[in-house]
């Protein structure tokens, strides 16, 4: 697809500090509530919010709708994948010819590390395009008008992709996820992997066909795929429904094994809500993504629980850090790591506070924040959903539903 020219934004740019610090083997215990915003005098890493990136208007005057994922690939390009359905009345007036702009940009779409758009894929008008077969946009006849309706979320538009992973041999990977919630029977189960340019490699799990944990054939809303090159394996995070890290081979889905929160095993039992003061909860919540760092631990965020945990390949349990503290009002949405060899800090999507909180990898302690809630350059209007890293430092955030955009915050000065 070819890029047209860009056009900035205006308006000054936001300094973001981020807390810094050493090792890399987080420890046992719990991490402390959260800490102020550090400052540079600390040797923190600076970040600076970078309105040239993307280059705009995107092409056709493309819009996205709710950002559901970044990632990073090998090349520093940037992939997004977003809800071309979810977008309110009035904002593609350019796709029903009411007015010049705009037009809903495909599902997919990637961006290269100067913020030109390279291709876009996945079509919602047409299921069949590009990949046939694959259960992944909404269901027929719906779409998103809040605007206009004054409909909620619950019984708006029915859902589509969820997350989005780049693999170890570039492929694409996305699961599927419901919004209406009327269980098991409307339960999203697929995984599929995609060519880079959208054609379907391989799906595992049938619509509506979950029968929950113990269910090595099914999925239950998946969010996100971690990767190791080494033994070729995938690990899902799965999901809104279940509540485990399931294992495959990255090459036929097969199953290898899976476990739940602490490395025990997942469970379908109801859980009560959990009231301050209680002690974290022994089943996940809500499993909303997953990233492995360098030296192979495995990162699973517990997005309504708060928390992230960290584990060993085999599911031995390492670890948990509460970033907003175990009875704040925030959520673990994502995370991605610092680009430092030893990735001394893990970053942390707090979609309810709008900030990214700033983690030391060996102790697991909240050592600082960037951003918050607006909607000037910089500042976050929607609800923080992903994150991901580039070579250079460079933090990306997803934004949903009044942001509907990714931002880049630029490394400007390296943490000691």
């Amino acid at each position: 697809m070819r890029q047209h020219s860009a056009a900035w934004w205006a308006g000054a740019a936001m300094m973001m500090t981020l807390g810094a610090c050493g090792g890399t083997q987080p420890t046992e215990e719990a991490s402390a509530p959260a800490a102020a915003t550090a400052s540079p005098a600390d040797g923190v890493p600076v970040f600076e919010y970078d309105p040239t990136w993307p280059q705009r208007p995107l092409p056709d005057n493309g819009i996205f709708g709710a950002v559901l994922s970044v990632a990073v690939d090998a090349r520093d390009h940037v992939w997004v994948m977003h809800w071309p359905h979810w977008i309110a009345d009035g904002d593609d007036d350019g796709a029903r010819g009411v007015r010049e702009c705009c037009n809903p940009m495909p599902a997919v779409v990637e961006f290269d590390a100067d913020g030109a758009v390279v291709q876009a894929w996945g079509s919602a008008d047409d299921p069949q395009l590009p990949a046939g077969g694959f259960q992944w946009v909404e269901l027929p006849g719906h779409r998103l008008d809040l605007l206009a309706s004054r409909r909620t979320l619950a019984d708006a538009a029915h859902g589509g992709a969820h997350g989005l992973s780049i693999d170890h041999k570039g492929n694409v990977w996305a699961g599927t996820h419901s919004t209406e919630g009327g269980g098991r029977a409307d339960v999203f189960s697929s995984l599929g992997k995609f060519t880079p340019d959208g054609k379907l490699i391989i799906q595992k799990g049938k619509h509506g066909q979950s029968t929950g944990n113990a269910d090595t054939d099914n999925f239950a809303q998946p969010t996100q795929v971690a990767f190791d090159a080494e033994t070729n394996e995938a690990f899902v995070a799965d999901g809104y429904n279940n509540r485990r890290v399931i294992v495959l081979d990255a090459d036929t889905m097969a199953f290898k094994r899976m476990w739940g929160a602490y490395g025990k095993p997942p469970s379908d039992e109801p859980m009560a809500p959990r009231q301050p003061g209680d002690p974290p909860p022994q089943q996940f919540r809500l499993v909303h993504c997953i990233k492995m760092s360098r030296d192979g631990l495995l990162y699973v965020c517990d997005m309504s629980s708060r928390r992230f945990q960290v584990f060993r390949k085999d599911g031995t349990y390492v670890g948990e850090a509460f970033p907003s503290g175990i009875d704040g009002t925030g959520t673990v949405d994502d995370v991605t790591f610092s680009a430092d060899p030893e990735q001394r800090f893990v970053y942390v999507a707090d979609g309810q506070n709008r900030k990214v909180w700033i983690v030391r990898r060996d102790t697991l302690e909240t050592v600082g924040s960037f951003g918050h809630r607006g909607y000037y350059p910089g500042e976050f209007a929607g609800y923080i959903h992903s994150l991901s890293t580039d070579s250079k430092g460079h933090v990306y955030v997803g934004e949903f539903p009044a942001g509907n955009r990714v931002s880049r915050f630029r490394m400007i000065a390296a943490g000691q």
